[in-house]
């Protein structure tokens, strides 16, 4: 008899191959339209809230990474996400602060696609005139209530989805009758994030442009070349490169 970590190995392993072929065509589509705004000194943008910022922090000042990503951070962890208005305040300010800018992108990550905050920060980004990625588990997105008054949930908010193909709930392995344990969201849109972040890559080196790819600060001599990249950002990034 397989142990439940048996169990949600082979399983994850298999999600992971099924969200990347379901997601294929997305992020294929993707690359080109952040490609080109990057191209053009664009940033890309990521919100999160609750556990869900785990995710936004996941390609933001990362070794490997593009060095023109940034995160629109909830001070209360996802608290209060559910206050409706709470998002637009929080956009709004990060907006004043940052910049929200037409033509760039933002993705906008909630596993349930229902809760208030994520929601708002994606219809202000499109007032804005952004591009607004949805990631999230569409099982779970087409088929709970939002609890926003504007009725709709995030996969329909948004201009492209992106589906973790979790199931709802989000875990994945039955310990006990009623009860579930092992989550899938955060692996398996870990994966998708940076499969994303290397289709944008490709496009840009494709296309003959400049790869702002940061490198690990552990290794001889690459804080400087990190410092530089940065440079032509410094007043649109949160995340400071030392």
């Amino acid at each position: 008899m397989s142990s439940l970590a048996d169990t949600f190995h082979a399983r994850v392993l298999a999600l992971l191959d099924t969200a990347r072929t379901k997601n294929a065509d997305v992020l294929r589509q993707l690359a080109p339209v952040i490609g080109q705004s990057i191209a053009q000194g664009g940033v890309l943008h990521l919100f999160g809230s609750g556990h869900s910022e785990v995710l936004a922090r996941e390609i933001i000042g990362r070794a490997g990474g593009l060095v023109c990503v940034n995160g629109l951070i909830d001070p209360t962890g996802g608290f209060i996400e559910n206050l409706v208005g709470y998002g637009t305040t929080l956009a709004e300010r990060y907006d004043r602060q940052y910049q929200l800018l037409p033509g760039e992108t933002i993705i906008v990550i909630s596993n349930s696609g229902k809760n208030s905050s994520p929601l708002e920060v994606a219809l202000y980004a499109k007032q804005k005139g952004l591009h607004v990625v949805g990631l999230t588990a569409v099982a779970m997105s087409s088929t709970y209530a939002t609890v926003h008054p504007g009725g709709q949930n995030l996969h329909a908010v948004a201009d492209y989805v992106l589906d973790n193909c979790g199931v709802p709930g989000d875990a994945l392995v039955e310990v006990a009758p009623g009860t579930r344990a092992g989550p899938t969201s955060t692996l398996v849109s870990a994966l998708l994030l940076n499969l994303l972040m290397l289709e944008v890559t490709d496009w840009l080196r494709a296309h003959g442009h400049p790869l702002p790819v940061l490198v690990s600060q552990n290794l001889p001599g690459t804080i400087e070349h990190n410092r530089a990249l940065g440079q032509k950002y410094k007043h649109r990034l949160s995340r400071q490169l030392s």
